[in-house]
């Protein structure tokens, strides 16, 4: 027997990308990087729209720039291929909370946050293999 049959952490095997595959994924962490740095930039210079959807949320202004930081930091993270999925992990709890949020706070549709959340899981789902390793692409 080898070394390996008493292994208590299984291996992953490396999830080869073809150029398509590999092109697509960057296109749309790309996207989602504009889309974010966009959303969290406007809370952090204090839109006025931003300031009024965090003032009928109704925790407090101080929300506002952690929820802008995180995606600003997040958005970041997509355009570094070693970061991206923890990037794409930390938008996916964000989106979670902001669709919760429209259902049952402040009303109006979830839509745009559930296409985000559909997007941070897609990329965050293609680079699990990075996730149960903590390494960087091939």
């Amino acid at each position: 027997m080898s070394d390996s049959t008493f292994s208590s952490s299984p291996r992953s095997v490396p999830v080869r990308r073809n150029r398509v595959t590999s092109i697509a994924l960057r296109s749309v962490e790309v996207l989602l990087a504009a889309m974010f740095l966009f959303s969290g930039g406007s809370k952090l210079a204090g839109a006025a729209a931003m300031v009024a959807l965090f003032d009928a949320i109704g925790v407090g202004q101080w929300f506002r720039y952690v929820t802008g930081g995180i995606e600003v930091a997040s958005a970041v993270a997509l355009l570094v291929p070693a970061l991206a999925p923890f990037g794409a992990l930390a938008l996916t709890a964000t989106m979670i909370g902001a669709v919760t949020t429209h259902l049952f706070v402040v009303g109006g549709s979830p839509a745009v946050p559930v296409v985000l959340l559909l997007g941070a899981l897609s990329v965050a789902w293609v680079r699990r293999d990075q996730l149960a390793q903590g390494r960087r692409p091939r």
